[in-house]
């Protein structure tokens, strides 16, 4: 693929890699970039009219949304119910999953899972945030309503996933299970544009990002791994380096390109984990894994996960397939 090919002209190229595809999984592709320039041009507003700060509601997961975060949410799911492709849409900033009326008498297979603006309480602070999604085929019958069951999916059951990182430019990054690329958003012509092509993560990484502040509250075996980061050894260019934006979006992107690993463990303030398994869990793993490497919860793979709830948490460990290796090594060894 030739490096500057628009994201349209890319998909309707892939096309050809599926001998059954109509043209609805494109449609649905489209129709999130169309989402994503138009938040990332309010992104980039920020600071110049009254769209930064909180709302003073707190989401399902009591956590305060920010204004951004609402106007993300209301594009994405304008966006998608318009496409009619879209049966339905599940987002980390609704109660339940929304059911989307047919558009045109057409009748939709896929719904999408998404987490609209992860990290928008740093958009007050100028850091790079982004948003997540994935795209399943739905398992209820087409043409009936919608139902959870479509949406509490194992992850190995995604059609597509990607993000989209708002920071220094706009990026998609995304995949359809055949290898993952990146395209930047060309703000002169409004157009992604293929700039990262069949992106692979080194095996092995010298990043570890983490929030140390919580260091006291994570398990025995995460503890031992992060000594084992921070110890000298030449042989194995240790230590490695500790970098931690604190925005999930931007810390998996920067370890994917350069060969790292994140780390969200369970803490005695969140046993099960703080990150959603359905809305930033999933999307990530089938990225990682597309790229060449691995994402677990430490003990089982992201991707073979049963969600039982829309808000599932999970404890996230993603990256370089040999560090997340040798972490799950020390989770047995000192948490059995």
């Amino acid at each position: 693929m030739q490096t500057g090919m628009s994201v349209y002209d890319f998909i309707i190229e892939k096309q050809a890699d599926f001998p059954h595809a109509t043209g609805d999984l494109s449609a649905l592709l489209t129709s999130i970039q169309h989402a994503a320039k138009v938040i990332s041009w309010q992104i980039n507003q920020a600071g110049l009219g009254n769209i930064i700060g909180a709302t003073g509601i707190d989401n399902i997961q009591g956590e305060a949304q920010q204004k951004l975060d609402l106007f993300a949410n209301d594009k994405f799911k304008q966006s998608l119910a318009a496409c009619g492709e879209v049966c339905g849409m599940a987002s980390e900033e609704d109660d339940d999953y929304v059911a989307f009326e047919p558009v045109n008498g057409k009748t939709a297979k896929y719904v999408v899972l998404i987490d609209p603006l992860d990290g928008s309480s740093n958009i007050d602070v100028g850091v790079s945030v982004g948003t997540l999604f994935s795209i399943y085929h739905r398992v209820s019958p087409i043409g009936t309503p919608v139902t959870k069951a479509d949406f509490l999916q194992p992850g190995r059951h995604q059609v597509a996933a990607g993000y989209i990182i708002y920071g220094s430019s706009t990026m998609l990054v995304y995949s359809t299970g055949q290898g993952v690329n990146g395209f930047t958003l060309d703000p002169s012509i409004g157009c992604f544009c293929l700039s990262y092509p069949n992106i692979s993560i080194p095996q092995q990484g010298h990043i570890y990002s983490v929030n140390e502040g919580n260091y006291f509250k994570f398990p025995a075996g995460v503890k031992q791994y992060l000594k084992f980061c921070q110890a000298i050894d030449e042989t194995d260019n240790r230590p490695y380096t500790s970098r931690y934006i604190g925005s999930l979006v931007a810390d998996f992107h920067r370890n994917m390109l350069k060969g790292g690993i994140f780390l969200y463990p369970s803490g005695t303030n969140a046993p099960n984990g703080k990150l959603r398994l359905l809305y930033e869990g999933n999307p990530l793993a089938f990225i990682v894994e597309q790229a060449g490497g691995k994402a677990t919860n430490g003990y089982q793979r992201i991707l073979d996960l049963s969600p039982m709830e829309l808000h599932q948490r999970t404890p996230f460990y993603i990256g370089s397939a040999h560090m997340v290796d040798k972490l799950g090594q020390l989770l047995v060894a000192f948490d059995s």
